[in-house]
């Protein structure tokens, strides 16, 4: 009986559902035109930090905590006492946990060794030869992968219309490289390889005698042998199965990759056969964690107490009473870390002003086209799809609109007229000198990037005016802003003014897809400005004052500058009311780049951001969301006038005006969510940067129009790049697992996590910490895993009633 005969059905079940599963392992990351933050350990969640630390250790040969040293550095400082320390021991559940506080204490003394993944055939083949078969794979493969995903930045695309697969396929066979290096045969081997990404799976798992048990964990592997390029086939395949499709790409690439291990092991069988065996038993055995593993998630726990304990004693001091005088002035802006900061600055130049925290999409989950284009942007969380299309200007800019198309097709022409095979030579001897004066401007950074300002958005189509009504009054509630409404009142999105950045997307706002926030801020401001959403509102009890206006604008994060979008919205009686606001955001803006100027390298004062915005050699031009350590859902009387440092995400929130907990719900399964993903993004980048983390800026090269590589070439690098999260002298972000407080019944929270799994799995497995607020603003409760609160004294919480307003 042949191999075939015996590989049954159960077999070929077993395969798909390791295959699928190691897939499903891998993160998604998208496109670098709209990158978003994404939590390298989603398909992890289900499963603890220890737990997880011992799988990627199989798999990546990473560790997923910091080096012991930096622990006891903090442990010798005292920023970790010895209560943290107790606290983070007691609760670990594991039998491999240290006897005592004095074992703990000890064991963080000690270095681990060398972490290493399991050898793969390819790394069994390079020893064996001395040839880098690793290295050929990856520069082989990233060669065709960039031609195969390319978005535009070639100028000879490949041949579209088959599988990943297939494309490969019809490249590799007449790929000499292999062979003159050394692998004979190649080229034929991949010709006879079976037609299906499916049948080969099959036929190489024969081949090199993989059991089922080993299959999940070797195929999670080969996946994150490819990098980059694995995790951006993982994002087509979540797109496709978010519009309810499906996407075969990721599966293709397993197959590819296991045809290369295939041949080397064809090649090389006679030497590596023994250790290969040993590997087999590696990853055949359950993943289950080592002491190491648990000391160091203990560890971990101990620095994430020591700063809650510190966030506790903020929140703790006493806060600001609620007025119901009218605010002179309110501004409501991005959840996004960077926006505390300029909260307090603002609210410090005018007490009278009140600011509001929101996602930055203002829950308007918009597929926009903008001015002059007809490319769908999803301006919205990428957790969700979108529920209304829009575009830029009307039929009155048709005219403006069809000049800016003209303009931009002859720019493309140029562009690819300048970096065509025969022109491209003679374009740099012709025309060099004329483009002496550019040089020079772009080298000093002479000209700033004008912020965006596309005419104004609208709906397209128009919804009817209940649909129009039902919208806004979501938003207003979920905002907790029903009453008391200021003359004028700011919806302010947020973006990033750089140059020279390839990740420039990533500073954008990750609730708007990698976008910049003023469309849907001023999408929101014309929905409320409009008379007949104000008059269906009555009725729902939210009362808009005839001479409220609102006004979208956009907060320049890396320079603090605040762009107001007037001109949407004329109204000669609020020009006072618009000129103050400007005066009180410029203040704002001075010492909000004070505080900020402090913590960046080489700033010398307030007045060098902006420069440093245009100087296309800065790698650091702010620090984004570095040092996130909090999400706080609560009224802004909390918070207002502490100092949280620019490191948390604050979202407005009054659960008595939360009928049913909706809002509550809303929150928990999507601003927390996303900003989970945000915040061990940073976590992932700090403590696994070779996996992880993007690599050096002054590297990167951008390939096909979707990443970047290292040099010319390889695995396309994902993540946050090194100089994100670290000074050249230090690590500017530590990192700790969130912090999420919300002021709230426990007994609502519980229920909600009851219906969402996927939500309770982030805090059972502690991925995500959980607090509750008690009725002054207190870390009072934190949430202990498997539906239980542990009062912060100690004590079980006792049973308290639930009070909501109807």
């Amino acid at each position: 009986m042949t191999n075939a005969e015996t590989f049954n059905r159960r077999d070929v079940q077993e395969l798909d559902a390791a295959a699928d599963r190691a897939a499903r392992a891998i993160p998604p990351v998208w496109p670098l035109a709209s990158s978003v933050a994404v939590n390298p350990f989603l398909g992890q969640t289900h499963e603890s930090l220890a737990i997880v630390g011992a799988r990627l250790e199989r798999v990546a040969g990473v560790s997923v905590v910091m080096r012991r040293d930096w622990y006891q550095e903090r442990i010798a400082s005292g920023v970790i006492t010895d209560n943290d320390l107790s606290d983070a021991l007691a609760s670990s559940p594991s039998a491999l946990r240290p006897a005592n506080l004095a074992g703990l204490k000890s064991a963080a003394r000690v270095s681990k060794p060398e972490i290493r993944a399991a050898p793969t055939i390819a790394d069994l083949a390079a020893e064996a030869s001395g040839i880098d078969w690793p290295g050929l794979i990856s520069e082989r493969f990233g060669a065709w992968v960039a031609g195969y995903f390319d978005e535009g930045q070639a100028l000879w695309a490949a041949p579209r219309g088959q599988g990943a697969y297939a494309a490969w396929r019809a490249v590799a066979t007449h790929d000499l490289t292999p062979e003159i290096v050394g692998l004979s045969g190649f080229a034929t081997h991949v010709a006879e390889a079976p037609e299906s990404a499916r049948e080969a799976l099959g036929s190489v798992v024969q081949r090199i005698a993989l059991p089922a048990d080993a299959q999940e964990t070797y195929f999670h592997q080969m996946l994150m042998t490819l990098g980059g390029w694995a995790q951006f086939a993982r994002y087509r395949l979540w797109q496709a199965e978010l519009a309810g499709g499906a996407d075969a790409t990721i599966t293709d690439f397993l197959a590819i990759r296991l045809i290369w291990e295939a041949a080397l092991f064809n090649r090389y069988e006679d030497r590596i056969g023994v250790a290969w065996k040993a590997v087999i038993a590696m990853h055949t055995s359950p993943v289950a964690p080592t002491a190491d593993h648990v000391v160091d998630a203990i560890l971990q726990e101990a620095s994430e107490r020591a700063t809650q304990r510190a966030l506790a004693e903020t929140l703790a001091a006493p806060g600001t009473l609620a007025t119901d005088h009218r605010p002179a002035l309110q501004a409501a802006f991005c959840i996004d870390v960077r926006s505390e900061v300029f909260r307090r600055a603002l609210e410090s130049v005018n007490p009278d002003i009140q600011t509001l925290g929101f996602a930055g999409f203002f829950g308007l989950t918009a597929s926009h086209r903008r001015f002059a284009s007809d490319v769908r942007e999803l301006r919205l969380p990428v957790l969700l799809n979108a529920g209304l299309t829009t575009c830029s200007g009307g039929p009155e800019d048709a005219a403006a609109d069809q000049s800016a198309r003209f303009k931009a097709r002859a720019k493309r022409a140029w562009d690819r007229f300048k970096l065509a095979a025969v022109s491209s030579f003679a374009f740099v001897e012709a025309t060099g000198p004329v483009y002496a004066s550019k040089l020079v401007s772009d080298a000093l950074g002479l000209h700033a990037t004008a912020p965006p300002n596309d005419p104004a958005p609208r709906l397209d189509p128009a919804l009817d005016p209940a649909t129009r009504t039902k919208a806004a009054a979501t938003v207003l509630r979920a905002m907790s802003l029903t009453t008391n409404f200021a003359r004028l009142v700011l919806l302010a999105g947020h973006g990033a003014n750089v140059v020279n950045n390839p990740h420039a997307s990533g500073l954008h706002c990750g609730a708007c897809g990698g976008y910049s926030g003023e469309v849907n801020a001023r999408l929101l401001a014309t929905l409320l400005n409009d008379p007949e959403v104000r008059s269906g509102l009555a009725p729902e009890g939210i009362e808009i004052p005839a001479d409220t206006l609102f006004l979208g604008a956009l907060h320049d994060t890396t320079t603090d500058a605040v762009t107001l979008y007037a001109g949407d919205h004329c109204s000669a009686p609020h020009q006072s009311d618009i000129r103050q606001a400007k005066l009180w955001l410029e203040a704002a803006g001075a010492i909000s780049r004070g505080e900020r100027a402090l913590r960046l390298p080489r700033a010398s004062g307030e007045g060098s951001l902006e420069s440093r915005s245009r100087d296309w050699a800065e790698v650091r031009p702010e620090w984004a969301l570095a040092g996130c350590t909090a999400f706080i859902a609560a009224p802004r009387r909390r918070t207002a006038g502490k100092t949280l440092e620019g490191r948390a995400f604050l979202h407005d929130y009054d659960w008595k005006m939360d009928r049913d907990f909706g809002v509550l719900e809303l929150i928990l399964t999507a601003p927390v969510v996303v900003a989970s993903w945000i915040s061990l993004q940073y976590y992932g980048s700090t403590v696994a940067p070779t996996v992880f983390g993007g690599g050096n800026k002054l590297l990167h090269n951008v390939t096909g129009g979707i990443g970047v590589v290292e040099g010319n070439g390889g695995v396309m690098r994902t993540g946050l790049p090194w100089q994100s999260v670290h000074d050249g002298e230090r690590y500017v972000h530590e990192p700790l697992r969130l912090s999420v407080c919300i002021e709230a019944p426990r007994e609502a929270m519980t229920e909600i996590l009851k219906r969402h799994q996927g939500v309770r799995a982030l805090f059972d497995n502690r991925w995500l910490h959980f607090f509750a607020l008690d009725e002054n603003g207190r870390m009072a409760w934190r949430y202990a895993g498997d539906l239980r609160w542990i009062a912060m004294s100690g004590a079980p919480d006792p049973a308290v009633p639930l009070k909501v307003a109807v």
